[in-house]
Order: C-alpha cells, then structure tokens, then sequence
C-alpha cells in the first residue's frame, strides 16, 4: 500500500518531534547547530570554525547547566499554570458578577499593581545599571579592546564572546590580582606577541608570565609582581640577622618580592657569577656584597682591579689579596690555574669520601671590567712572549681552567662587565660557566644576549640597587644588599678568620703575602708528590714553562748540546734583598720618597712587613717593596692603554 503524502508528513514531524526531544534531554542546542566547544560536562570557551552569526551566552554552558534550566523552567511553568488553571475556574463566574455590577474597585487595584510593577522594575532596571557599572566599564574599556587584538594573533572567530577567554577581574590592576586568558590549543601564535599585547592594552608593568599548554586546557596567568622593598641595607638588625644565619656557600645577594630573600648556593646551584651592568648600575656594590660574606666565613678573596680603587674597603683585609697592575694580575691567575691543578691531585689522592674542605679553603676570585682587563691581559703577554710561548696568554687559560673546574676545587669567579659578550669573556662555552646572572641596567640586546630564555624581558630600572637575578630559567627582581665600606670592612674582618699559613695536613694551601715570587710558591704549597723546588736550567719563559703541561725537559750538562748560560732563578737576586726604607727609596723605588714609604708604613694595611733589622732599623725585602708599589692605590687612568 503506497504511503500518502499526509502520512509523509506525519512521519517526519515525528521525527523532528523524537529529536527535539533528545536534544532536550541531552543539553543541547535545540536547533542542532552546535557553535561552541562545550560539553555535556564542560562549559565552552572558544566559538568553533566556520560558525555565522551571532552566538547566545547559552551556547557557551555545559550540556547540564541546559538542561538544569529546561527542566526547572518547564516544572515552574507547568505548576504555575495548573494552579492559575484552578483559580481561574472557581473565581470566573464570581469576579464576572461583581465585576460586571461595580467595575471600579477592578480598575482601581489594576491600576495600583501596574504601577507597582513598573516601579518594580524601574527601580530594579535602576539596581542592575549601578550593580553592574564597573563589570560594564570592565567590558567597554579594557576586556573588548585587550579582544579585538588578540582575536587575529590567536586566530580566534569574529562570533567569540571575550568573556568565555578572557578572565580579567576588576581589580586586575592590583597586586595580588591573578589574570587569566585561554588560548587555543594548537599553538601557532607567537607567545611573545601575545604576552605585549596584554602588557600594552592593560598597561602593565612588572608582571610575570606563566604558560601552561599541555594537556586540554590551555592558558597563560598573568601576576604582578610585588616589588622588593626601595633600599636593603645591612645596618638594619633584621637584615644583620638574616646574613648572620647564611650558609658559607649561600651568600645573600639581595630582598626580593614579597620580601623573599635572594641567595645563590656556590656549591649546589652556580659556582660562579656573571654581573652585567652599565656604568652606575652597582656593580662594585654587588661584588662587596658577596666578599665580604665569603670573609668571614674563613674563605680568602683576590681582587684583581685594573682600576685600582673600585674596593678600598678591601686593602689590607686579612685573607684578601689585591692585585692592581696588569703583570701582577697575569702572575696570579697562572698562581691560581696551578692552585687548581694542585687541588684536582689532592682531591684525586683524597677519594670520593673525603671532605670537600680537605683540598683547602674557598676561594673567591674577583675579576673587575674584564672587558678591559681581558684586553690588557693579551697585550701584556704580546709584550713579553718570545719565541716558542703559545700565542694565548696562559693567564687566560688559567681562568678558563678555573671556570670549568671552580665547583669540586672550591674555586670560585665572580666576573664583571659591562658588555658580557663571548668575545670579552673568551668564548661562549666560557660565559655558559655563569649559571647565575646578575643583571642591571641592561638594553634590549644584552638581555637577549645573557637571559635569551627568560621572555619578555622585565623593563630595565633606574632605581639604586635595583638588579635581575638571573637562574635556572627565571628572573628575580631583586634590591641588592647594600654594605657601606665600613661595615663590609667590620664584617669581613670578624667571624672566622682566613688561614693564615700552610699547615701540617697535606694540600692545604698557603693564603698569606708569599715570601718568594715564583709562580708555584705565589699561591700555594706543593704537595709531597710535586718535584723538587730547584729549577732546571732554561732558557725559555719560566712563566710559560710553568704553565705548560709539558715543560721542556733539561738538556744533559754533558751532552755538547747543553746550554751555556746560568739556570734562570726564580727571582732576580736584587729583589731578595733586605733594605731599609731609605737605600730602596734611592735604588730600587724611582718616583716614591723617603716620606711617602714611612707614611704607607704607619697608614696603609698592604704595607708589607719587615723582613728583619740591622740594628734599630727594619729592613725590607725589596720584592716585596716592588710588589706594593705596582698595586699601591692610585687615581684610576680611565683608560684601556697600558702605562
């Protein structure tokens, strides 16, 4: 039996009746069209592809919120109706009469429940405006323009509602306000990009990034930081009390946000220190910092500073060795490179269990604007290279020795430039060595050079004091611990004192004022295994031969190829003498007076002590005179050039 047309029709209303039905019950839209990514259990924030037209807020809930709100609204109605039903039908005939005999009363109660409503709703038109004021000004001002420009980078639909990803509170501009964006899952858009955006259209400063985008849910928060305190000063007794409980490997550098302390640990997290700063940016003040918290805890600290007097708080301090002239700096750190070496034979012998401070005392290592040092350093030894040395300065290959050894040899370099490029600091592998960063008053371009996986870059400051602590992957905008030069000079001079000789134990190295100048004796005493102190006859550089790992090997006196001229001593015998103050005024010190030596004997701290008397008159050994005046303080040159 053929079906008719209306039988047709009965069938598909029917069906479009059964799917209504379902999509009722299942929280879906009712037209079928789905236009957002939400779920029965899930509220959507996204519009999908190729959607037109305007899109409901009801598109966004969750399939169960819908039907929650279908159901309850049909239970409301339906019972609502049934009892009107009721009423109606027992006062239809009633209300009719009276009605119909005196319509006034009717009138009069329809009139007063009409006002009534429409100042009902005036007056609650009037609460939603004033409630909703700011939430609307949210919107128009700050929500619907922050949308409009990431709606492209983010490859969002025209139909998004900016609510449904954009969780912006209103008082977002506070500190402890937490910002919140959704961002597509697919990643192809530019975090960078995006990130300046929000920070442009909200006017953001000093806020901190985290991205979280695996998994389904993808986003970014966005805190602002609170700032550290304007000034952190170690004459306040609860910072006093906070360095007075450091770790000896953990000096403190700084107060952070939120009153956090900022600390690296040389031994766990970074055994050197990279400080990258613009003239004024304190750099001078953040290495005081840290010395003079290494002092005194018994470490022993050189200072090589080819400007002379960026820490006079230091001259004189026990356990420091300052070094100001260009020769003197390259002779210490080849003394340092052979410590090193010494150090890794001491801690072979000693084995795995041993105590790490077996091998000797810490060492501190200040490298002052190696920017120009490194330069004067390759010229110095331009100068006096000959024929057959290495090209290289083996002072630079000392440092780096050092750099790739510092952690298990309690050697440690705290380097400061004003442009760390990997030029100045002999190569990138060398910078990598500085897993700390201390950066302030950077550019854009020393930034990305030093922090390049730390984005975007948190805005350079003016503020005294004010640095970023760069490590493992994160930067801490910190106040650095100011110490006037008095009290690091206190505090370095207290606590545990630097050793001050070679002891019994095997290893221990000898931290005080050398009695003799060669290389091997500057730093260090040799261990039982190392060869005998008398040199070979030679005749090449006895600065290279000791840095060389493989020395020349000294001809046999009776072979015809033995060389004629007298072994090379380790000091000019002129230097082992012992004077007095005026014969080294007259020979051996040109330019310095009678006066000025007696003066530096009674004032200056690095004055070196007698080597003995002839009578009444002390007596001086005129190397370590020499010595004191090559790195005696004096105005600094302003200048790269060697004198």
């Amino acid at each position: 039996m053929a079906r008719t047309k209306f039988d047709q029709q009965v069938e598909e209303t029917a069906e479009v009746v059964a799917f209504r039905i379902g999509r009722f019950l299942a929280g879906r839209p009712m037209d079928g069209v789905k236009r957002t990514d939400a779920t029965f259990w899930r509220a959507g924030s996204r519009v999908l592809p190729k959607v037109e037209g305007r899109v409901a807020r009801s598109s966004y809930r969750a399939g169960w919120q819908r039907l929650v709100f279908r159901v309850s609204t049909l239970a409301a109605v339906g019972a609502g109706g049934y009892q009107a039903g009721q009423v109606h039908q027992d006062a239809t005939v009633a209300t009719a009469r009276e009605v119909w005999a005196d319509p006034d009363p009717v009138l009069a109660v329809l009139e007063q429940t009409g006002i009534a409503a429409a100042s009902t709703a005036a007056a609650g038109t009037a609460a939603y405006l004033a409630l909703t004021y700011r939430r609307r000004e949210l919107m128009r001002e700050w929500v619907i323009p922050l949308h409009e420009a990431l709606a492209r980078p983010l490859r969002l639909p025209e139909q998004t509602d900016p609510r449904r990803y954009l969780h912006i509170p209103r008082d977002f501009s506070e500190d402890d306000a937490v910002i919140r964006v959704d961002v597509p899952g697919r990643l192809d858009f530019s975090k960078d990009l995006v990130a300046d955006i929000i920070t442009t259209k909200l006017a953001l400063e000093g806020v901190t990034f985290s991205w979280h985008l695996a998994g389904r849910e993808t986003y970014v928060t966005v805190k602002k930081t609170r700032k550290p305190p304007a000034r952190a000063a170690f004459k306040d007794p609860k910072m006093r009390e906070i360095v007075a409980a450091a770790k000896e490997s953990a000096p403190i550098i700084g107060i952070g946000s939120a009153g956090r302390t900022v600390t690296v640990d040389l031994d766990a997290e970074s055994p050197h220190i990279l400080v990258n700063a613009a003239p004024g940016g304190g750099k001078s003040v953040t290495l005081r910092c840290i010395a003079c918290q290494m002092l005194h805890h018994g470490s022993h600290v050189f200072v090589l500073d080819t400007k002379r007097i960026s820490h006079p708080w230091a001259s004189g301090v026990p356990g420091v060795t300052y070094c100001r002239d260009i020769a003197d700096i390259h002779d210490q750190l080849i003394a340092l490179g052979l410590e090193g070496r010494r150090r890794t034979r001491v801690a072979d012998d000693l084995g795995i269990d041993a105590d790490p401070k077996a091998i000797g005392p810490r060492l501190l290592i200040l490298l002052e604007e190696v920017n120009a040092t490194m330069k004067q350093l390759a010229r110095y030894w331009e100068k006096i290279r000959e024929s057959g040395d290495p090209k290289v300065s083996p002072a630079l290959d000392a440092l780096n020795e050092i750099l790739y050894m510092g952690r298990q040899l309690r050697m440690h370099v705290l380097l400061v430039a004003q442009s760390a490029t990997a030029r100045a600091l002999g190569g990138p592998e060398a910078r990598e060595q500085f897993s700390t960063r201390i950066l302030a008053r950077y550019s854009v371009n020393a930034w990305r050079m030093l922090a390049p996986e730390v984005h975007p870059a948190p805005k350079s400051t003016k503020q005294p004091g004010r640095a970023q602590v760069v490590s493992g992957g994160y930067a801490r905008e910190t106040q650095i611990l100011f110490f006037t030069e008095a009290e690091a000079r206190e505090w370095a001079t207290t606590g545990k004192p630097a050793p001050a000789a070679a002891g019994t134990q095997p290893g221990q190295v000898q931290l005080q004022k050398p009695a003799a100048d060669s290389l091997a004796d500057a730093c260090s005493t040799p261990a039982p295994e190392l060869p005998p102190a008398t040199e070979p006859p030679a005749v090449r550089d006895p600065l290279a031969d000791a840095w060389s790992l493989n020395p020349a090997p000294a001809a046999d006196p009776g072979s015809p190829t033995a060389p004629t001229a007298p072994p090379v001593a380790a000091a000019p015998a002129d230097d082992d003498q012992a004077v007095g103050l005026r014969q080294a005024a007259e020979h051996h010190l040109p330019g310095i007076t009678l006066a000025a030596l007696r003066f530096a004997r009674a004032n200056d701290p690095a004055f070196p002590g007698p080597a003995g008397k002839r009578g009444a008159e002390l007596l001086y050994r005129v190397g370590d005179l020499k010595k004191w005046a090559r790195n005696r303080p004096r105005a600094a040159t302003g200048t790269t050039e060697l004198d």
